[in-house]
């Protein structure tokens, strides 16, 4: 895909969203069901993830770590972004790898310590980028590709979630 393809297909809904912001409210959905053992098995909507236990809370490394999905949604988004922003501002990408990675301290998600937070203490998020962009395009295409990131921006800002037990 080119610029012009990608201007071609977003343009009709930028002005759709201009004239009828309402429309521009999607509700992105996720659902899961609780498996066999500590598990979850959650529709990915390509296939099916079972979540368990991270090792070290007592995992066996058998099933999915929900705070690796999670970095892997950081990065799976990032990557799309990033390809998005550099067509849509004309740069050409030979390759690129992003990686991601965050520290966790199991002591608060385990109740040992209450001075330690549960969740991740902190997350990194590289890329490795093919191409022959000046420093200045490099600097134009991070800042861009943060800005558009939905998950990046989620987990930078930080939203409101409500919780309901029926």
């Amino acid at each position: 895909m080119n610029a012009e393809e990608l201007k071609k297909i977003q343009e009709p809904l930028k002005e759709k969203y201009r004239n009828q912001p309402e429309t521009a409210i999607i509700t992105l959905k996720a659902e899961g069901k609780i498996g066999d053992g500590i598990s979850c098995k959650v529709a990915t909507g390509k296939a099916l993830v079972e979540a368990g236990l991270h090792p070290a809370t007592g995992g066996n490394g058998a099933l999915a770590c929900s705070g690796d999905m999670l970095l892997e949604a950081l990065v799976a988004c990032a990557g799309v972004t990033l390809n998005a922003v550099a067509t849509a501002i004309g740069l050409e990408i030979n390759d690129a790898v992003i990686k991601a990675e965050g520290d966790l301290d199991f002591r608060g998600t385990l109740g040992v310590s209450k001075e330690v937070n549960v969740g991740f203490q902190s997350i990194r998020l590289h890329f490795e980028i093919d191409s022959n962009t000046t420093p200045e395009e490099l600097q134009t295409l991070q800042k861009l590709t943060e800005r558009y990131c939905v998950v990046y921006q989620t987990l930078v800002k930080g939203v409101p979630v409500a919780t309901t037990f029926q």
